[in-house]
């Protein structure tokens, strides 16, 4: 289903067709690890299906550019011996096809030496015709006609079951630029609930996020309406 006109909601991700880009969100990887010495005994293993699905998409799309818009580690001052051995093997299963870009999020303070072992390209932000490609935790100027973001880690969920939380996408208005915002990939975390919640990132906190529209991902993509209608 596509959230615009040539842009289209594959799994929790994005595929532009024109340019043959397969953007992915907020991989978090080395999530359980972090749970695990907090005392959290979560079993690490969601990297397996991460990997899987990953590898399905760039079967099933061949795209020429795979963009991560940020926050593809976990750790804010260190690098886990999770985040190494994982983000590697995603860095070079990405490779092996596709070329990688990689927007750096504000749990990627330390990526450097792994981007640099792999060669893999880290950039602020990438713009390409009239898409910008940022992570959406800093707002970067000038603005592009249409701007895909992750960091807030949208969700949604419904008065009738208030305990569950769903992924969503969300596009609406950031001034005069097309806003989409991504759910994250990483299968172990539900999300923000943006019905609840404040928004987290500066483009949200600056917009009407009621009026935004809601797409939610499962089995299949199934359109909700505006933020502002769902109970």
């Amino acid at each position: 289903m596509e959230i615009s006109p040539g842009i289209e909601i594959i799994d929790l991700c994005l595929y532009i067709k024109k340019e043959h880009i397969l953007v992915i969100g907020d991989l978090h990887l080395g999530f359980e690890e972090s749970l695990n010495k907090q005392g959290v005994l979560i079993p690490r293993i969601q990297f397996k299906e991460i990997y899987a699905r990953i590898e399905n998409l760039l079967k099933k799309l061949s795209p020429q550019k795979t963009i991560l818009v940020g926050d593809v580690k976990h750790e804010f001052s260190t690098i886990s011996n999770q985040e190494w051995n994982n983000l590697s093997r995603i860095i070079k299963l990405i490779k092996q096809s596709s070329e990688l870009i990689i927007i750096k999020g504000n749990h990627d303070t330390i990526l450097k030496p792994i981007a640099e072992r792999e060669s893999a390209k880290v950039v602020e932000s990438y713009t390409l015709s009239n898409i910008q490609f940022l992570h959406g935790d800093v707002i970067k100027k000038p603005l592009s006609k249409i701007i895909i973001i992750g960091h807030e880690h949208p969700a949604i969920s419904f008065r009738g079951r208030p305990t569950e939380r769903f992924k969503c996408f969300l596009k609406g208005k950031y001034k005069k630029s097309m806003l989409i915002v991504m759910p994250s990939f990483n299968l172990i975390s539900e999300g923000s609930d943006i019905t609840r919640n404040q928004p987290l990132s500066p483009f949200l906190k600056n917009a009407n996020i009621k009026s935004f529209e809601v797409w939610i991902s499962q089995d299949k993509i199934y359109y909700f309406g505006k933020v502002k209608n769902i109970n």
